[in-house]
């Protein structure tokens, strides 16, 4: 049975994208089956070829993931706002089975399947007469929940806000991996320190600026799939 992990960020560009692409290259390095999805992607580029979904090309790249990119997520806009916005003003609205079935479809490709978020986990993906959330998709298929902090001021209320959302609604927490984190810095070191303190939840790793690697083996990221 396919294994899942979600993937969500406590704001935007908080470097979600880049920290998924080294959980699956780690992952695809040491042999294991993994994949990559996502549901909705604003901000594609569009070019003479047609539309780039930019974080799922990323990915793929850099996990040596040998899928299209568009094939990877299901609903893609152009406009760089939030997806219920981007789908208002484009058309195709998400609709919660064409998800499902998605994410089926490559679940039956691959042992594990990382699944990327947009934006934040208070992300509307549709508001119209209906009234689709990110946390809908989390909880559709049933996947625990791995957040990507920035290390920088702010950490510890953005941090602690997704956390408590996320019990909030019941959805089960990995942990939290800080990104941009500078060893040695007073501040960053408390940040990380009070994050666990103060939501119990554990900071899984801490990722430098431009790091190539992250310092989790292949069968502790695993471990965080479900």
């Amino acid at each position: 049975m396919t294994k899942g992990l979600f993937v969500t960020a406590t704001g935007t560009d908080v470097g979600k994208t880049y920290i998924t692409a080294l959980l699956l290259k780690t992952l695809r390095e040491a042999g294991y089956q993994a994949g990559y999805y996502k549901a909705a992607l604003s901000g594609a580029e569009v070019t003479a070829q047609g539309m780039v979904p930019g974080d799922a090309a990323y990915v793929c790249r850099r996990a040596g993931i040998s899928e299209n990119p568009l094939d990877v997520v299901s609903y893609c806009y152009q406009a760089a706002v939030s997806p219920h916005l981007a789908a208002r003003w484009e058309g195709n609205p998400p609709e919660l089975s064409r998800i499902q079935s998605h994410y089926q479809e490559l679940a039956r490709r691959y042992a594990c399947l990382t699944v990327e978020g947009s934006g934040g986990i208070l992300c509307p993906l549709r508001y119209d007469e209906t009234r689709l959330m990110l946390e809908d998709v989390v909880q559709l298929l049933q996947l625990p929940v791995l957040i990507v902090a920035d290390a920088k001021l702010g950490s510890i209320n953005a941090a602690g806000l997704t956390v408590a959302y996320l019990r909030q609604k019941e959805i089960p927490i990995s942990g939290i991996i800080l990104n941009r984190f500078q060893a040695g810095d007073a501040m960053e070191e408390d940040n990380r320190q009070m994050i666990v303190e103060l939501t119990g939840v554990p900071v899984l790793d801490t990722v430098g600026e431009g790091e190539q690697a992250l310092h989790l083996t292949a069968e502790e990221i695993l471990a965080l799939y479900a």
